[in-house]
């Protein structure tokens, strides 16, 4: 195979990809319900999540602001407890607390 063969094949995968690029940039900014990649804004969070064993584990979901503790088995879901306070941010910690008189 000479130069020109491996420039013909270089150019039409670039152009292919510069197409594929093309049309997902059009989809994400003219289709307002198709989600693609990582969005802002964002209302559900899978925080963490502790596997019991084969068959269980126990899942934190954050809602908005609200945390709901589920336990997941193989054939059932079970809310354990919900309307969790999620725990408060590390900045408030670095605030020295208040005196008292």
């Amino acid at each position: 195979m000479d130069f020109a063969t491996y420039l013909k094949f270089t150019l039409s995968l670039g152009l292919v990809l510069a197409l594929f690029g093309a049309i997902l940039w059009a989809a994400k900014r003219y289709l307002p319900g198709m989600r693609i990649g990582n969005r802002t804004g964002r209302r559900l969070q899978l925080v963490e999540v502790l596997m019991l064993d084969t068959r269980r584990r126990v899942v934190l979901v954050r809602r908005d602001d609200v945390e709901h503790l589920v336990l997941l088995g193989a054939t059932s879901e079970t809310v354990i407890e919900r309307g969790i306070a999620p725990p408060s941010t590390f900045a408030k910690h670095l605030d020295p607390p208040a005196e008292s008189p």
